[in-house]
């Protein structure tokens, strides 16, 4: 009997012999349920697995950190610009001040933005590499997520290295109003002088990958490589309907639909991610 079986097997033992939730005494994030299949496992598993379910290949969300850990060489990562931090530069405030949800943002997840930038390898492949995080503000780009995107590019074609973002997003961060629809193009711009130099730059679009994001450096990859079922898009689904005045098909905007017409290059499971990018690195070199 597997593990998923016998917790499964003992939950129903409980309700049938009425015993309550609380008084079975399991260990926080002892197992977890997929949210697609409904399969439970067995939380430890499921992060071995680079939290990817276990029987439907469902991707669960996952940390900037944790894809440092999966993807490159162990302990060749050496972060670029990690003191970088937004300010309040319009005082903005909604529900909550901005400085105070800035705050409240690096206390959660421990990141200084929506960014971790740094250099690493694969397979002893040199690589410069962003990487989004959609826990800090929903991955949202905002000044400092520009200015560190555009420093690494710099930084990839000045020295002459092969660039990855890996991109999660819900777009421009509306906190910083002009200042954060300006980096589209700041970025953009450095991805030009990459790309003049010759050299290879990919991205890996995750969900979800929305708004300015989309509409700027997610889609100028020389190959644009997302995961199954992920959400790519710019505008929102029910706004398109509005607009159009027409039902759109219930897999809309999702990489399956998007590799269909053309707008990405490969759909790359994350348990796959690093083998296809050693291949790539290694064809591009």
């Amino acid at each position: 009997m597997s593990l998923s079986e016998w917790l499964i097997q003992k939950r129903n033992t409980c309700v049938k012999n009425n015993i309550k939730k609380s008084n079975i005494n399991l260990p926080e994030n002892f197992w977890i349920k997929c949210n697609k299949c409904g399969f439970l496992m067995y939380y430890k598993n499921l992060n071995q697995n680079f939290k990817v379910c276990l029987k439907c290949d469902y991707h669960f969300p996952t940390s900037s950190q944790e894809r440092i850990d999966g993807l490159f060489d162990v302990n060749s990562w050496k972060s670029l610009n990690s003191n970088l931090s937004s300010t309040d530069p319009l005082g903005f405030s909604d529900k909550k001040l901005y400085r105070l949800r800035l705050k409240d943002m690096k206390i959660k997840t421990g990141l200084s933005d929506a960014v971790q930038t740094g250099i690493a390898s694969i397979h002893n492949i040199s690589v410069a590499c962003g990487i989004m995080d959609f826990r800090f503000m929903g991955g949202s780009m905002g000044s400092v997520v520009g200015e560190k995107l555009t420093r690494l590019i710099e930084h990839a074609t000045y020295f002459k290295l092969p660039l990855i973002i890996i991109c999660a997003s819900g777009g421009a961060r509306m906190q910083e109003g002009m200042l954060s629809l300006m980096q589209m193009a700041k970025i953009s711009s450095s991805l030009y002088k990459h790309n003049e130099a010759k050299l290879p730059y990919f991205t890996i679009l995750t969900s979800p990958t929305t708004g300015g994001v989309t509409a700027s450096f997610a889609m100028l990859g020389d190959l644009i490589i997302a995961e199954p079922n992920a959400l790519i898009a710019f505008a929102g689904r029910r706004v398109i309907e509005q607009t159009i005045k027409e039902d759109l098909p219930d897999n809309f905007q999702t990489s399956e639909y998007l590799f269909k017409h053309g707008f990405i290059d490969l759909i790359v499971s994350r348990l796959h991610l690093r083998k296809i990018l050693h291949q790539l690195l290694f064809l591009y070199s």
